[in-house]
């Protein structure tokens, strides 16, 4: 049963929501109920995500929020009896202009500056002795962080959820916000087609759709949804499991062993914003040619399944992580730009400080304000694909 009052309501039950729930409650935060829409936590783009997580970004507050998060993973299954299915592969960047060869042997002095060792510009030589099967035809340099790999969305969305009940978090699923009640300039109510709760704090973990919640309290929030989608392969033994991570930044081609084959995927440049899940077939086909270029052993496989996810975009590709100014009690955790699952852990701890002590402590997240986008203080990320 729905309750008529909550503390805190937090709106969406993916890892974003359910991590904010957990670390709130591990502070007895007092009464805090997390609603979502459908049948299961999950489902929506931590449900249909390829499950990467990374140090290699190009700015500080992203390495900081995946420090945090990566010690995390790579420990969930001691903090929360789940394993998070961590394996560090390692992310391979494979750079084809000199442009990017700049960019990346900054980013990579960033990263070791700012605590990320393992982390190491690799010249061509390099990369064919660590990846012999990709066709490595006009790259001139790379960089590879042993660290970086894969874990497990479903799981750690399951290992927050089961942490946060524990703590007493009420979960409600199929339970669809129609509305935000607010006054005098705060929030006071969450109206849902399962009847209203009065709160003064709502967490809005909506992801790809962060905008419509906002748009029910009167916040505009500057997050499109856009469609990624990726393909996975039957065996391919000649593959080793633990290959990286392997990624063409220029034209964001990636792949990596998922199963007994591998899992493909490309950003189209020309997506337009919209919250469908269908396959674009025509990209498809312009996604396999490319994969086929860099690892012409594809060839002997077969593609055994098409999946299409959203990624949830703001201008700069930084989350929002914040109180909206403008209403008072209404907090906003999206806008990830394709990274949300690996920093999910780090957003729950910030946005438990920022909540009950009016700042973040554990990293410094005072630059993901809402109002950045109005007052021209975007940082850019220009490490996404």
């Amino acid at each position: 049963m729905l309750p008529r009052t909550a503390d805190i309501v937090i709106i969406g039950g993916g890892c974003m929501g359910t991590s904010v729930a957990y670390y709130l409650a591990e502070r007895g935060a007092g009464n805090i109920v997390l609603v979502e829409r459908e049948k299961f936590l999950g489902m929506g783009s931590t449900g249909r995500n390829a499950g990467g997580v990374r140090y290699q970004f190009s700015t500080a507050v992203n390495i900081h929020l995946s420090i945090f998060s990566l010690d995390v993973l790579a420990h969930f299954e001691e903090l929360f009896g789940i394993s998070a299915g961590y394996r560090p592969i390692g992310y391979l960047f494979l750079l084809t202009t000199p442009q990017e060869v700049a960019q990346f042997q900054a980013n990579v002095a960033l990263q070791q500056r700012v605590g990320v060792p393992w982390v190491r510009y690799l010249e061509p030589n390099d990369i064919a002795a660590l990846v012999p099967l990709v066709n490595l035809e006009g790259v001139l340099g790379g960089t590879f962080c042993p660290r970086d790999g894969l874990a497990d969305p479903y799981s750690v969305t399951q290992g927050f959820a089961k942490g946060a009940r524990a703590r007493g978090v009420q979960i409600e699923t199929e339970t669809n916000v129609v509305g935000i009640q607010t006054e005098h300039g705060r929030v006071t109510g969450v109206v849902t087609d399962r009847g209203t709760m009065s709160t003064r704090t709502i967490v809005n973990c909506a992801g790809p759709w962060a905008a419509q919640i906002g748009k029910m309290a009167g916040v505009e929030i500057p997050i499109v949804p856009l469609r990624r989608q990726f393909f996975t392969t039957d065996a391919l033994p000649q593959i080793p499991r633990d290959h990286p991570m392997t990624i063409e930044f220029t034209t964001s081609l990636y792949f990596h062993p998922e199963g007994a084959g591998l899992l493909i995927g490309m950003s189209n440049p020309d997506e337009k914003p919209g919250d469908t899940y269908a396959i674009d077939e025509e990209f498809h086909l312009k996604t396999l040619e490319r994969a086929l270029y860099r690892l012409p052993i594809l060839e002997n496989a077969r593609v055994a399944s098409q999946i299409a996810g959203l990624y949830e975009v703001t201008p700069d590709a930084h989350p929002i992580l914040a109180q909206a100014r403008a209403l008072e009690g209404f907090y906003i955790a999206a806008g990830f730009s394709g990274h949300g699952f690996q920093h999910s852990p780090a957003t729950g701890k910030v946005m438990s400080e920022l909540i009950l002590d009016g700042r973040a402590t554990s990293i410094d997240i005072s630059m993901l304000d809402l109002e950045r986008f109005a007052e021209g203080r975007l940082i850019r990320e220009v490490n996404v694909v």
